[in-house]
């Protein structure tokens, strides 16, 4: 048991351990997601036999993150970051066996519901970025977050690039066409569970909540002003930049898709489609995390308000590659790693505004909130987007994406104002 006083020292010693606790639960979580990102819109336009509805499946994940985010937040805030992760990790166990099952019987709706389910158990997985926050000094508050992002990279990259090992397998044994990676996934997810039930000892939320409490402030936790109209534009930034992302990458696999039937015409095999969805997607996943420590490190020097523009300014180069040369492969993975890029620099650096603007006691219903709204815009975005493509093409859909960008960079002056007027307030 730790005493009721806690030193600075041990914050430090807890925080560093809480981190790498995280990070190896990032790598594991990263497997299953990676899968359902990739094989998601293909299995949907395969079950429903309509391209136009293949967008519903990353919007169920989103959805399914959303209708997760404030309980499982809420849930994090009364029992702690490490029951509230390993509730994620369960529903995603669940969520991956009715995928499964779905293929097996050629069920659409059965399918949505099982994504919905991994997209709940995701919900989970992105508290871990707020987790490694939890106890974290101010000065390091970025780089923390952004390891534990990181982290998410092997796994993230690992799940796309088991695509095909994974359908060979899976024909072995018996299991309907493109469900064989999802193996690689209830191994990883049970793991992890077991990870956070053993090692995630203190629980970090639970400890920075009792030394608020105490006013144990000469750790540095709960310390500052609540900023409530800076953690509306961090919230915003945030999910402005993941419905981009989403709606885009949710796509890329049908567009892939088509463009691998252009080029092998008949001759087209599922190994032609996965091979060429499972690299340029793997690149997109090394992109949203491998240089998030980079963005992480830039956000404490630089300020969390350039950082997100610098995420604005990377999503437009995607966004614009994409309608320019969108239709050439070499064209597609460059605008999808720019895009992850765009992604990482504003969800680490928005992550970390929000609970920089927020107080101990009111982070976790914000960081809840900044989640659940986070996985509606997606959702509502890759939805949407199935029926742009179809009308539009790939182009078109990269820019109708531009419109949020610009708002997100429009509104940016308005908290940097609020932020600076709370520095030249602040005693400290």
């Amino acid at each position: 048991m730790i005493s009721t006083a806690v030193s600075p020292e041990d914050v430090e010693r807890i925080q560093r351990r809480t981190v790498r606790v995280l990070a190896l639960g990032q790598v594991l979580g990263g497997i299953a997601f990676g899968a359902t990102v990739s094989l998601g819109a293909l299995l949907a336009a395969d079950l429903s036999g309509n391209d136009a509805l293949s967008g519903l499946a990353t919007a169920a994940v989103t959805l399914g993150a959303a209708l997760a985010a404030i309980p499982l937040a809420r849930f994090a805030g009364r029992f702690g970051r490490r029951r509230s992760l390993t509730a994620g990790n369960l529903l995603a166990l669940i969520g991956v066996a009715i995928v499964i099952t779905s293929a097996a019987v050629r069920s659409f709706p059965l399918l949505l519901v099982g994504v919905i389910l991994i997209g709940m158990g995701n919900a989970g997985n992105l508290q871990s970025r707020f987790a490694a926050t939890d106890l974290a000094a101010d000065r390091h508050r970025g780089r923390d977050l952004s390891v534990v992002v990181w982290s998410t990279t092997i796994g993230g990259v690992a799940g796309p690039l088991l695509l095909t090992p994974g359908e060979v397998l899976g024909q072995a044994i018996g299991m309907p066409p493109l469900t064989g990676s999802y193996l690689f996934s209830l191994v990883a997810q049970t793991i992890a569970l077991v990870l956070y039930l053993v090692a995630l000892r203190p629980d970090p939320l639970l400890l920075a909540l009792r030394i608020a409490r105490g006013e144990q402030t000469a750790t540095g936790l709960g310390a500052g002003e609540d900023s409530p109209l800076v953690a509306r534009y961090a919230v915003f930034a945030v999910a402005g930049s993941h419905a981009v992302m989403a709606s885009v990458m949710a796509m890329t696999p049908i567009h892939l898709s088509h463009m691998a039937h252009h080029t092998h015409g008949a001759h087209t095999t599922s190994a032609d489609v996965t091979l060429l969805v499972g690299v340029t997607i793997a690149l997109h996943v090394a992109g949203m995390y491998a240089l998030s420590p980079v963005f992480g490190l830039l956000a404490d020097r630089w300020g969390r308000i350039h950082v997100v523009l610098l995420g604005q300014a990377m999503l437009a180069a995607s966004l614009g590659t994409a309608i320019v040369a969108g239709e050439s492969a070499v064209g597609v993975i460059i605008a999808l790693i720019l895009l992850g890029l765009g992604w990482s620099a504003a969800t680490v650096a928005g992550a970390a505004l929000l609970t920089e603007a927020s107080t101990v006691m009111q982070r976790p219903k914000r960081q809840g909130v900044s989640d659940s709204l986070m996985s509606l815009s997606a959702a509502a975005g890759a939805a949407l987007a199935g029926v742009v493509l179809a009308e539009f093409g790939y182009g078109g859909l990269s820019a109708a994406a531009l419109v949020i960008v610009v708002a997100i960079v429009a509104l940016a002056p308005l908290a940097a104002r609020r932020m600076r007027a709370a520095a030249a307030s602040d005693p400290r």
